[in-house]
């Protein structure tokens, strides 16, 4: 028995063609949200970092 060469989707799973990277639009537009949310979330990361770091520099100086 051999299985054909495929991928799975990146979402839910599923066994797709090699020359696609998910199963339907709703996957796409799933991981692209997910994507955003993942971006957004490391850009606050960011921002709190170099609040941290201008707290940080201010005490430093400022003594």
């Amino acid at each position: 028995m051999v299985v054909e060469a495929h991928r799975h989707c990146a979402i839910c799973g599923k066994p797709i063609p090699m020359s696609e990277s998910f199963c339907s639009d709703q996957c796409q537009e799933q991981f692209q949200l997910r994507q955003k949310q993942v971006k957004k979330q490391r850009n606050m990361l960011y921002v709190v970092i170099a609040i941290f770091v201008i707290v940080w520099l201010a005490f430093m100086y400022l003594r």
